[in-house]
């Protein structure tokens, strides 16, 4: 049953990571960062389940924290970088300096 799980995730870390190289909007690459932390959170809370500890569970907490404190500040960068250069592509920026 855990190797669903696994391929699951597999596949969708496998999706974000392509969608992350390919593509080059920065909305969608940071939409392709999240589901390659969702992937690792499946992971974690397969092998919680089946481990039968409680570990995995914390370190899920604690990955949506951290993804949800990368979602707002990286949000938040790319917003600003729009409207002050307008640029909405990554191979675009050349230099972070005003």
């Amino acid at each position: 049953m855990i190797n669903q799980y696994l391929l699951l995730s597999a596949t969708l870390f496998t999706i974000g990571l392509i969608g992350f190289v390919v593509r080059r909007d920065l909305i969608v690459m940071l939409m392709c960062l999240e589901i390659m932390f969702n992937a690792v959170n499946i992971i974690f809370a397969s092998f919680s389940y089946y481990g039968g500890g409680y570990t995995g569970q914390i370190f899920v907490l604690f990955s949506i924290a951290v993804a949800a404190s990368e979602a707002a500040v990286g949000l938040a960068i790319v917003l600003s970088l729009v409207r002050v250069t307008a640029i909405s592509h990554s191979d675009e920026i050349r230099n972070l300096r005003g």
